[in-house]
């Protein structure tokens, strides 16, 4: 019998003026609610303000650390997620500040939980950003999937309502992505349950 629907955060990354990452990740929204094995949440970080010089804490008290009151919702719609979809450009060879800055301000939020990926940009499809980003939450003992969604030259697939103009292969890759999600998000859900992870 399937377990459960997961909870899946699907994080705007970039906050700048005139992005286009919600495009991106309402289109992936939708394809992750038609998936049947999710309820989504799409968190966009230009709703919440992200300081970008922490508090200076010793390694051992990482995990409790004190953050800005504006910051609560963002850290208990993270907390609430079993795997989450990271939708990001490139700037300049990277992923944004914003989003290095969201990732920084939690720490077991990201523990022992999937995450996948959907890039854009003008010329890579944000896979420059994404192999970054593996590194990054590899360092947070979170579990990248293999499989992710790239829109290169975004402004030439999406029409000026959002949806994609040719969206057969997007929507494979996505399906892709959403099974793996799925079911490394079933397998971490479980274990986190069964036995608190101890990093």
């Amino acid at each position: 019998m399937p377990s459960s629907p997961l909870n899946l955060a699907v994080i705007v990354g970039s906050v700048r003026e005139g992005r286009f990452g919600p495009v991106v990740a309402d289109w992936f929204a939708g394809r992750a609610a038609l998936h049947g094995r999710f309820t989504v949440d799409v968190v966009d970080l230009a709703d919440t303000p992200l300081p970008l010089e922490l508090p200076s804490v010793s390694p051992a008290l990482q995990p409790s650390l004190p953050r800005p009151a504006a910051m609560a919702p963002l850290t208990r719609r993270l907390a609430a997620a079993d795997a989450f979809v990271v939708v990001t450009p490139d700037y300049n060879r990277s992923f944004p500040a914003s989003l290095k800055a969201a990732i920084d301000w939690h720490y077991t939020e990201w523990q022992a939980r999937p995450v996948g990926f959907v890039g854009y940009s003008g010329a890579s499809g944000g896979l420059l950003a994404v192999e970054q980003l593996r590194q990054v939450f590899c360092e947070l003992h979170a579990h990248t999937v293999r499989d992710y969604v790239s829109f290169p030259r975004y402004h030439q697939l999406f029409g000026t309502d959002g949806a994609l103009l040719e969206p057969e292969g997007p929507q494979g890759a996505a399906k892709v992505l959403l099974d793996q999600l799925d079911w490394w998000g079933s397998v971490l859900r479980e274990a986190r349950s069964s036995s608190p992870f101890a990093a």
